[in-house]
């Protein structure tokens, strides 16, 4: 059975921590990794994973040097890998408990080296468990297959719901940028020519605001789009201009679900 690595950067999680980690530890694939980097938490959080690693081995935190932001918490979790995949999560998400078992399944019938699934999304204050979880209508439905080309346009891979292969696209970490370096990653790697598939089941829960709401992060995607899309990506200005529209479409459409 391979050996999936599950990346969760955390800073200042400690309501929502609990219930992150189990959704993993609870998963019906078992053989995993939980590789948590606390980003300085001033918070209760690192005790909390302190005493999860004492109650389960498969979870190995770690506290980062100094704080860093979301993208390197993630990378130096990377860094520590072992398996076979790597697989995301944030510390205020869950997974429901067949999602490694069935991704891991899509991506050996479809030969597919990076996959993503769709996914739920749930009120801030959502206080349940992943096997508490009562599908509802709120679903972002996952694309069956994305290029480099769409995926300029939209980023179709949700965070919480991707996973790559190690032993097909060696390890690959989150390029050094404030923000938006998930999709910087994907972006990356199918540049270099893997496409992403996309497996319809929902199979992941997001913690979002309520339908509807447009907050101050979805705002702030347009310059740090722009700023992926002209540094990163190179492209020029009217390709730069195309692709943010596209993204601040799918956000004020996916702010309405």
């Amino acid at each position: 059975m391979p050996l999936v690595s599950v990346v969760m950067p955390v800073f200042n999680s400690a309501a929502t921590l609990g219930a992150a980690v189990r959704s993993v530890l609870t998963q019906t694939h078992a053989d995993l990794e939980l590789l948590i980097t606390d980003d300085r938490s001033t918070d209760s959080s690192m005790e909390l994973l302190r005493e999860f690693a004492k109650q389960d081995e498969r979870v190995l935190p770690e506290s980062a040097p100094e704080q860093g932001g979301a993208g390197r918490a993630r990378n130096l979790a990377i860094q520590r890998a072992r398996g076979d995949y790597i697989a995301f999560l944030d510390s205020d998400d869950m997974w429901l408990p067949e999602k490694t078992e069935k991704q891991l399944a899509f991506a050996a019938e479809g030969d597919a080296p990076l996959t993503f699934t769709s996914y739920y999304k749930m009120d801030a204050d959502y206080a349940g468990e992943s096997t508490d979880w009562v599908p509802n209508g709120r679903v972002i439905r996952a694309r069956g297959h994305v290029d480099y080309r769409a995926m300029l346009v939209r980023d179709y891979v949700g965070a919480l719901t991707a996973m790559y292969d190690r032993n097909v696209l060696g390890t690959r970490l989150m390029p050094e940028m404030r923000k938006r370096q998930d999709y910087a990653l994907w972006l990356s790697i199918m540049r270099d020519g893997a496409d992403a598939r996309g497996l319809a089941e929902p199979l992941a829960v997001y913690r979002a605001q309520q339908a509807g709401s447009l907050s101050s992060n979805k705002m702030s995607l347009v310059q740090y789009n722009w700023a992926l899309y002209r540094e990163h990506e190179h492209l020029s200005v009217p390709r730069s201009t195309r692709a943010l529209a596209g993204a601040v479409w799918q956000s004020l459409r996916n702010s309405r679900i």
